[in-house]
């Protein structure tokens, strides 16, 4: 088993700014390599983010700089955990990130876009009813974009994907 520690969120310049929050479960063995969210050159996320924000976005500055100015707070459900490769179903002794500490500086967050089942599964879990969250939060999970989410293809994850976040970018 190897200990694997998230990445710091990345988080609209404005703290009012923030409309969004998405969150996977806990950045793939490549991720960490790159020291970047969704850098496994097959996983859908970029892709995706690209066509809902109509911006080619190849370069790590290019995805910051869209996040931030489209308002979406990206971080993981996880601070740490224990996990031999990448799959979500090899999670061990996870720990959660400070929430609470989220939501009192970025307040007007209203929606959290679970990158998956496992996301939202792990959220539940170990973070709500557990921090101190909003009381009005909607909550959406969507398709993984990982690639080993092979059950849709790229264009059915961007669909889903458009058709849940459209109104809210």
């Amino acid at each position: 088993m190897d200990v694997c520690n998230g990445f710091d969120p990345i988080v609209p310049d404005a703290p009012d700014s923030a409309k969004l929050l998405i969150l996977g479960t806990m950045p793939s063995v490549e991720s960490l390599n790159q020291s970047f969210y969704y850098a496994h050159p097959r996983n859908a996320f970029w892709p995706i983010l690209s066509a809902l924000l109509g911006q080619e976005l190849l370069t790590v500055e290019q995805k910051i700089h869209a996040l931030k100015s489209a308002g979406i707070l990206l971080w993981d459900v996880l601070a740490s955990c224990e996990r031999s490769g990448s799959l979500d179903s090899a999670i061990k002794k996870p720990l959660a990130n400070d929430f609470t500490w989220i939501f009192k500086h970025h307040p007007h967050i209203k929606t959290i876009v679970f990158n998956g089942k496992s996301a939202e599964t792990l959220f539940r879990r170990h973070v709500y009813g557990k921090q101190n969250l909003p009381s009005d939060l909607t909550l959406i999970t969507l398709p993984s974009t990982s690639p080993a989410n092979a059950r849709l293809t790229l264009e059915d994850k961007r669909l889903l994907w458009q058709e849940k976040l459209s109104d809210l970018l």
